[in-house]
């Protein structure tokens, strides 16, 4: 039953659509009902009446019978006897135009149609099944106008021609005015009245005039299986379980019996052979014994010599220039003064880039280069200012349709004093002024207008401009004083049906073509509806596409300056009936740097209590050295890359001064503390001493440096601009700060320990303090790492223990490694307290459609052979797999595919906009100059001939020669196909419009809400293009396709970020590894241990990620380097301070290391970091929140820990 309705609803809109212009209704007569055209209709003005005739059919005049058969091809009703003049058919003629245009892409649905209307104004035999019931007078002829009929439909006609056409019904709504007419569907005689049931074709079928069927995008028929999205992989699982837990948890218990048995059956073995491991080496040549090979005097190797010899080199080099800079610190400190000075100049070239596109995407990249294909073609993407609207009140109504029809559901916003309130607001944003270097701005001069300089209107995405964005429209009432006919919700339900249109077939005739020109999808400007029930909308979208300059800086800054207008305009806007969110094209990078100011105060008291520590452990003066000199590093790093042209980026200021912080602070604490800890030797000058100092502790200082350096140096190999960028910047200043401080520090600690021995005041120097006697302590820090933590952690039961907790941590991070989500949620970027967070809320909630999707076909392809329209275009006769068809498919399984809709093809609009039937392409016959169908002028001639040929679509010459005219054609009430509006920057004309050059054809993903949404969709939409790209041509010779949406230039990392993860952590890995293991003397072990230690560390880190929530992009990726760099810190000085101990046995080896070094470690990082990390946590920023207070803190934390247990115990 409902499927009947349907069909028959389908079939009484056909006879609407074209009612009015084939004149008007009829009456009973003995053959025909009517015959010639009378008086002009009371309803439709400028329309006639069709004459009341009741005699028999007349004969067609000459001259009307070729449009008989241009009209009604095929019709032969044996003579030419018929119910209709010459008059009536140049009528129909015009009704079908606008028809045409639509309905011809399917030539069975056309065919259907104008038998339909053939047979109901001209058949001799209409009296059969058309029966006048109204008729007025026409005193001027004495004749009658026919002003109402029933036509007599038969039921299957009605079912075949819905088939034929049904999906093709949402073109086929661009109708004009309505006609009175009362269809009556049924198969059997009724009233003494026989049903009009001919013959039709189906979608499928091919007509007599060589007509192909219709294509699989009009008619399913022709489609074959429905596609069937792939099925989702299923999870991995093992007994129900997660995979990755399973196995790594049976990994770990089978480590565990192993390593548990492993160590009873040594405890026991040892017990048996030697007393204990803490006793001395009295035979470690013994096989049994566990120091064999600790103090075996024997041969040595070849790399234990080079080892020894590099080392002693390393220590005697370092010694002499500790002692030259004591000797000499004006000559040092004014050289270092210099070099810095020289440096830091370059920061007056400083360039801070906050451009998304050159912060997150490689110039190389493949995005990158299809954004700039894509706007060196067809210019850049347009900027948007776009806002959500809601209503607080409770305004929801229902609609009875006057004509019939179940009640209609209106949501709130729809409410007529909703709009009205909601137009006043638009009307306000679009009268804003702007000041721009004393110039007023308005939204005229930066708007997208398509039709300019023929419309300037500006393009404005809102339901209201189905209503002219007039009040007075919106207001637009047809009835009388019992019943309402048509009103603003008629025009409503019949524009989110037919959006093109360019008159509503209602009482009230109004366009809902918007005034730019362009239709109003209904799908762009409401929200919060279920399915296509656009009524029952709970939300209004208004959008404002602006023109986007790039190398413009003037138009630009003008249209900064008013969308700056438009933000505080809707800031400060007050309506308590409406709830309002919304979002302009600069808000995202003004939120950015609003909360980098904003953050200012929380980094400098983050910093502040950094710094603070390292004047509460050491001297003022030289506390303040220290840190002047970690800050002249930063300041030479940016400098010398500013000089060469390198801009700056946020994660650039924000991460690096933590690093070098980090490393510095800690170099500087080491060689403090061991010289406060060492006891000057008989006959030893300062000099010496510290010299000594600094031949003990730099080799260690080199060796992290070094490492951390050549780790950075070689991150910057990423193709990711943000880590590339980090990393170069990271590595020069971690180098620069350790040459500051061998060099510059070393020579003012010389001289604070001068100013200390002469009982000089700290920052008052000149005053001299009585003589007194020293003495040297040993900290309450390092006491507690020397007689309780150390043997502590190092106790034979303790150890086994400690491998096993971080064995377990291990296990843990490696099984939900995988499950650490990849991409960057657009609201962290934003401040807790950003009005645009309210936007991506209401985004998420109410938007059924997401950003536009460009596939752009590369120049070269050519449009003029039939085999390449035929690979494009998605019409009659175009290939299966054919651009258009393959995008058309996709959109049928949107939820895998992301991809929303059908694509708008200027190809098919092309085709349909130049066949001759249709009054669209005309050109003067005397100049040959484009005849717009809206002009009325004798020499006005159809581009090509009605013939059999004619009919074809356009090759070669023609193809090109009518292609300008239709991309600078206008649409109008004549033709709605003009392609200006819709294409005239799709279509890039070359060689002075002989050629086509780069196209595109446009659709919509669907709503996009998280980070995989947008990775899926723009994965899907390349497939797509590679798929179509080899089906339009053989491998390397057919033209590339490719995918364009403005987002993917910032997803593209995301495709490769774990790629780009393990390769950055891995080469920083290999590099450390390589270092490590040449400055450690070729001491091959100690150099796994080190890079083994922090690979751990680097897994642990996923897993801390896994529990806190932080996604994998590129501000994590550039911390996960970070934190590779910080492991060497902690590990190589603990690493190296027990490869050069003297002690006995490995155990005291490993007390005294961690003792001593563990302990400044410690305190140079740990405690220093540990208080300004918990400030972060207090910012506004939600990014310094999560990626910055969590991420540092468990570097930090894990780092210490890791490193203070696990590799003293292993």
């Amino acid at each position: 039953m409902g499927w009947t309705l349907e069909r028959n609803r389908f079939v009484w809109l056909c006879i609407l659509m074209v009612s009015t212009e084939i004149s008007h209704q009829w009456v009973e007569a003995q053959e025909c009902v009517w015959y010639g055209e009378c008086g002009e209709s009371t309803d439709v003005p400028g329309k006639r009446y069709n004459c009341y005739y009741t005699g028999s059919p007349i004969p067609l005049p000459e001259e009307g019978r070729d449009l008989m058969m241009e009209l009604c091809p095929g019709y032969n009703y044996g003579n030419d006897s018929l119910c209709c003049d010459v008059q009536q058919l140049q009528t129909l003629q015009r009704s079908l135009q606008l028809p045409l245009q639509f309905l011809s892409r399917c030539p069975s649905c056309f065919y259907n149609l104008m038998n339909l209307f053939c047979e109901l104004t001209c058949s001799p035999h209409q009296s059969q099944f058309l029966k006048a019931t109204k008729f007025s007078p026409y005193p001027e002829q004495n004749k009658t106008n026919v002003v109402a009929v029933e036509y007599y439909i038969g039921q299957t006609f009605a079912n075949a021609m819905y088939n034929a056409c049904k999906d093709y019904m949402f073109d086929i709504r661009n109708g004009q005015t309505p006609f009175s007419i009362d269809p009556i569907f049924t198969d059997v005689p009724l009233a003494n009245m026989t049903p009009m049931t001919n013959a039709t074709r189906g979608c499928n079928e091919s007509l007599d005039d060589g007509s192909g069927p219709c294509s699989c995008q009009d008619c399913t028929l022709m489609c074959g299986p429905q596609p069937v999205p792939p099925p989702l992989p299923p999870p991995w699982t093992i007994l129900g379980l997660d995979a990755m837990m399973v196995i790594m948890w049976i990994s770990y218990m089978a480590f565990l019996l192993v390593f548990v048995a492993g160590v009873l059956g040594s405890w026991c073995y040892r017990k048996r052979t030697v007393l204990s491991e803490y006793g001395p080496i009295l035979d470690s040549n013994n096989i049994h014994s566990i120091n064999r090979g600790t103090g075996d005097q024997g041969e040595a190797t070849c790399c234990e010599t080079l080892g020894e010899r590099f080392e002693n080199g390393l220590r005697l080099l370092f010694s002499q220039w500790g002692s030259f800079c004591v000797r000499y610190p004006l000559s040092v400190v004014l050289t270092s003064l210099v070099l810095v000075t020289a440096c830091s100049a370059g920061l007056a070239y400083m360039r801070i880039t906050t451009d998304p596109v050159e912060l997150w995407s490689s110039p190389n990249s493949q995005a990158h280069r299809e954004k700039d294909y894509f706007d060196a073609n067809f210019g850049p993407f347009f900027r948007t200012e776009q806002i959500i609207l809601t209503t607080t009140l409770d305004s929801a109504s229902i609609f009875s349709p006057y004509f019939g029809g179940p009640d209609v559901p209106f949501g709130p916003p729809l409410d007529k004093g909703v709009l009205h309130q909601v137009l006043d607001f638009q009307d306000d944003i679009a009268n804003l002024k702007a000041t721009y270097k004393n110039e007023t701005v308005t939204l005229n001069d930066i708007c997208l207008a398509p039709l300019a300089p023929y419309n300037n209107n500006c393009t404005i995405l809102s339901v209201l401009n189905y209503f002219q964005n007039s009040h007075e429209v919106l207001d637009h009432w047809k009835g009388d004083f019992f019943y309402t006919y048509a009103d603003y919700h008629s025009h409503f339900l019949y524009c989110v049906n037919a959006p093109a249109s360019l008159n509503d077939t209602g009482p009230i005739h109004d366009p809902c073509l918007g005034t730019f020109g362009g239709p109003i999808f209904p799908w762009l400007v409401l929200g919060g509806y279920d399915g296509t029930n656009y009524n029952n909308a709970t939300a209004l979208v208004i959008t404002f596409p602006v023109n986007n300059y790039h190398n413009d800086t003037e138009k630009l800054g003008k249209a900064l300056a008013w969308e700056k207008e438009f933000i505080n305009f809707v800031k400060n806007y007050n309506n308590p009936n409406l709830s309002i969110s919304f979002n302009a094209e600069r808000s995202i990078e003004d939120e950015i740097n609003r909360e980098s100011n904003s953050d200012i105060s929380t980094i400098v008291v983050s910093y502040a209590i950094i710094l603070r520590r390292l004047l509460v452990d050491s001297k003022i003066s030289l506390g303040i050295a220290g840190i002047i000199i970690v800050l002249s590093s930063v300041a030479c790093s940016l400098g010398i890359f500013s000089y060469a042209g390198i801009p700056l980026t946020l994660i650039v200021i924000e991460v690096i001064p933590f690093l070098v912080l980090a490393v510095g602070v800690d170099n500087i604490f080491i060689i403090v503390q061991t010289y406060q800890r060492d006891e000057r030797m008989p006959q030893e000058e300062l000099h010496q001493q510290i010299g000594r100092i600094l031949g003990d502790v730099a080799p260690s200082m080199f060796l992290s440096s070094l490492s951390e350096t050549v780790a950075f140096f070689l991150g910057a190999l990423s193709t990711m601009p943000a880590v590339r960028t980090f990393s170069l910047f990271a590595g020069l200043a971690v180098f620069i700060d350790f040459l500051l401080q061998i060099s510059c520090f070393v020579s003012l600690l010389g001289l604070d320990i001068k100013r200390q021995e002469a009982n000089r005041l700290d920052i008052v120097c000149c005053v001299t303090l009585p003589e007194g006697q020293e003495q040297k302590t040993e900290g309450c820090l390092f006491h507690f790492f020397k007689k309780i933590y150390a043997p502590f952690v190092l106790k034979e039961w303790v150890r086994p223990i400690v491998v096993a907790v971080f064995v377990a941590m291990l296990s843990f991070s490696i099984a939900v490694t995988n499950k650490v989500e990849i991409g960057l949620d657009q609201k962290l970027s934003m401040p807790d307290d950003s009005y645009v967070l309210e936007y991506f809320k209401n985004l998420s909630a109410y938007l059924h459609t997401g950003p536009p999707v460009y596939f752009v076909v590369e120049d070269g392809h050519d449009y003029r052979t039939t085999e390449g329209q035929n690979s494009v275009c998605g019409g009659v006769g175009c290939n299966n797999n054919s651009l258009v068809q393959q995008v058309y498919t996709a959109s049928l399984i949107s939820n895998y595919t992301k991809i929303g809709f059908t694509p708008s093809s200027w190809l098919d609009d092309y085709f349909d906009w130049v066949k001759p039937q249709s009054s669209c392409c005309r050109y003067f016959n005397s100049t040959g100059a484009f005849c717009n169908a809206s002009v009325v002028d004798p020499s006005c001639v159809h581009c090509r001939p009605l013939t059999p040929e004619g009919k074809l679509r356009p090759t070669g010459e023609d193809f090109m020669r009518f292609l300008p005219m239709f991309l600078s054609d206008n649409p109008n009430p004549k033709c709605g196909k003009g392609g200006h509006a819709a294409y005239s920057s799709a279509v890039v004309l070359t060689n002075k419009k002989t050629d086509v050059g780069a196209t595109y054809f446009m659709t919509y993903h669907t709503i996009l809400k998280t980070s995989p949404d947008f990775i899926d969709a723009m994965k899907m939409a390349r497939e797509l293009a590679d798929n179509i790209t080899h089906t339009m041509g053989p491998a390397g010779k057919g033209n590339r396709v490719f995918p364009y949406s403005v987002f993917y230039v910032f997803y593209e990392q995301y495709l490769t970020i774990a790629y780009d993860t393990a390769f950055n952590l891995g080469v920083s890995l290999a590099a450390i590894f390589v270092v490590t293991t040449v400055l450690l003397g070729f001491e091959l072990w100690s150099a796994v241990l080190v890079s083994l230690t922090i690979a751990m560390i680097l897994v642990n880190m996923f897993g801390v990620m896994w529990l806190w929530s932080i996604s994998l992009n590129a501000v994590s990726l550039v911390n996960l380097v970070m934190s590779c760099g910080i492991s060497v810190e902690f590990c190589s000085h603990i690493v190296r301070a027990f490869s050069v101990s003297t002690k006995s046995t490995r155990v005291e080896r490993a007390e005294e290391a961690l003792a001593h070094m563990g302990s400044s470690v410690f305190s140079g990082i740990t405690l220093t970091k540990f208080g300004g990390i918990i400030i972060l946590a207090l910012s506004k920023s939600q990014i310094f929140q999560i990626f910055y207070f969590r991420m540092y803190l468990a570097i930090v934390l894990l780092e210490q820990r890791t490193d203070s247990s696990s590799s003293p115990s292993c």
